[in-house]
């Protein structure tokens, strides 16, 4: 074999080779900011849930209401069954 053919067969596969990791690279970088992304819309959103809660005061606020309007029910209920 001529030296010359080894030569151009190895330069030849070389470059596939290259363009090959390249590629290869290309698209780790892709995923890794990809993934960056998704990771701050993660934080975001759970940011966003806790957020959403409700608050003690509000909280308590609201079960006085309904204990105050369900005892009036139940007084309704107790004259109707005394009548």
């Amino acid at each position: 074999m001529d030296q010359t053919f080894i030569n151009w067969a190895l330069g030849i596969l070389g470059m596939l080779g290259g363009f090959l990791l390249n590629a290869v690279w290309q698209s780790v970088k892709d995923l890794q900011e990809a993934d960056k992304e998704l990771a701050e819309k993660v934080a975001s959103v759970d940011k966003l849930v806790a957020g959403d809660y409700v608050r003690r005061d509000e909280f308590q606020d609201m079960t006085k209401a309904l204990f105050s309007k369900l005892d009036r029910i139940e007084d309704k209920v107790d004259r109707k069954i005394d009548k």
